[in-house]
């Protein structure tokens, strides 16, 4: 099968453990801020403050208490799981897109005098990943999955817009936003990739 169109991880067992191995990171991190003194909801990011610009780092494995953890976790196992169909090292590269651009999107538009946290920022990224790749690969499986998780969490969509206190719809958004453009530069790198390695195009 063309790598590009799968829909399942190439390795299921390699890409649980990374997607549970994730998750588990963001538990002991949560239980340290439990268990340490401080409050590690100030490592988040503090939009438009110079001090604040190292939370884009942080802030994603940071959560402003157990239910906020909870309500991200199995999203966060779903879609970074699927995430993984090209691979674990494609996920790595999509992550690394979602994690900077949704993070920066948050520092420069994100509310004043407020810590941005949690991992809904990724987890919408891979969603919106995971919706528009099957466009950009022109394959029918993927978009038939995409319709199956909009389906499941369309509830999600009301994360994107502003009027929830307490909820940063920036980080979504910006999420989502990253998540799309990741798609977009991963789908067109394997394009270039297959042009290279067409009939008449093989390097010496």
């Amino acid at each position: 099968m063309d790598v590009s169109k799968r829909i399942l991880p190439p390795n299921p067992k390699a890409a649980a453990i990374v997607a549970l191995g994730f998750t588990l990171v963001l538990y002991l991190v949560e239980l340290l801020d439990v268990i340490l003194p401080g409050d590690f909801t100030h490592g988040g990011i503090l939009s438009r403050q110079a001090s604040g610009i190292d939370g884009v780092l942080w802030a994603p494995l940071l959560h402003a208490g157990w239910s906020h953890l909870f309500s991200n976790t199995v999203p966060v196992l779903v879609f970074s799981f699927l995430a993984m169909a090209a691979g674990i090292g494609r996920w790595a590269v999509v992550t690394a897109i979602i994690w900077a651009v949704s993070g920066l999107g948050v520092w420069l538009v994100g509310p004043a005098n407020a810590y941005t946290v949690g991992a809904s920022g990724l987890a919408f990224g891979w969603l919106a990943y995971l919706l528009v790749r099957g466009i950009f690969h022109r394959s029918f499986g993927q978009i038939v999955v995409a319709v199956v998780l909009l389906g499941v969490w369309s509830g999600m969509l009301w994360g994107l817009l502003p009027g929830n206190p307490g909820i940063s719809w920036q980080g979504h958004l910006f999420g989502a936003l990253a998540g799309v453009l990741a798609a977009w530069l991963t789908s067109r790198g394997e394009r270039t990739k297959a042009r290279k390695v067409e009939p008449g195009n093989l390097g010496a």
